[in-house]
């Protein structure tokens, strides 16, 4: 069982759902995502998601945007990404989830990136703008590494794609909440809950989490009554972001809620 197979078992054993919080690494230095992850994982997260900065991340809200422009303008790599997650790696047994697009693996090597990322410690790889028909000769080279590949389905997903990108998915299969880009919103979309269980009918037993757009603990608490994992971004992001004093005791704070919000109703 992997690191994130077991995360979500866990979690499962405890009458909850897994919360899932990302990162972009970098923002504002690779020392500072070390800090904010080691907050994090004493707020209680479960899996961890690093985000790759990238130039032109056209799944990312404002919030994420920002994000990493501050992280390229600190001259943050894919060699960086690595070496934070090597760092954090040996402090903590948390899963560790690589959130990228594909142009900055392609640039240095799928092969190279994926062995790069199982010595850093990473389990499992997120690749945003990899669509599940044209990706199996890239899962291959994740799966030889011994990493877990992790797709994303959409409300607007057919079923034939949703059961696609759950066979070749491990670990989990990621749901986006709603079509667009991620971002902080006030709720969860009203036809979530028939998305979630479309998902479900095509993972199997295979956990399902769900992200974009969660900010608030009762959207995490709804969220967790849907599915086996709750992920949140720009919300965590903002926080630190806006922050007056303490951005890593802001953004503590937040994961501290939304961590206790993905307790199952009657738990």
């Amino acid at each position: 069982m992997s690191r994130i197979a077991a995360a979500f078992a866990a979690a499962r054993d405890r009458g909850r759902a897994a919360f899932v919080p990302y990162l972009t690494v970098g923002d504002p230095s690779p020392e500072g995502t070390v800090r904010f992850a080691r907050a994090l994982v004493a707020a209680g997260a479960d899996v961890l998601e690093l985000g790759v900065p990238f130039s032109d991340p056209i799944a990312d809200g404002p919030v994420l945007q920002r994000s990493a422009q501050r992280a390229l303008r600190a001259g943050v790599r894919l060699r960086d990404v690595f070496e934070v997650a090597r760092r954090i790696r040996e402090e903590s047994d948390v899963a560790l989830l690589l959130f990228s697009y594909l142009n900055p693996l392609l640039r240095v090597g799928a092969g190279v990136a994926a062995r790069a990322a199982k010595r850093a410690g990473i389990d499992g790889v997120l690749v945003t703008d990899m669509p599940p028909e044209e990706a199996e000769p890239l899962r291959r080279v994740f799966r030889a590494a011994l990493l877990d590949t992790v797709f994303l389905v959409a409300p607007t997903s057919p079923p034939a794609r949703m059961r696609r990108a759950a066979r070749m998915s491990t670990g989990f299969l990621y749901v986006v909440s709603r079509a667009g880009t991620t971002g902080a919103r006030r709720g969860l979309p009203a036809g979530l809950a028939p998305t979630i269980r479309r998902a479900r009918r095509a993972a199997g037993g295979l956990p399902v989490a769900v992200g974009f757009g969660i900010a608030s603990p009762a959207a995490a608490a709804a969220a967790a009554r849907l599915a086996d994992g709750v992920v949140v971004g720009s919300a965590l992001v903002a926080a630190a972001e806006r922050a007056r004093g303490d951005p890593v005791a802001a953004m503590a704070r937040l994961a501290r809620s939304l961590s206790s919000a993905c307790r199952k109703v009657g738990r």
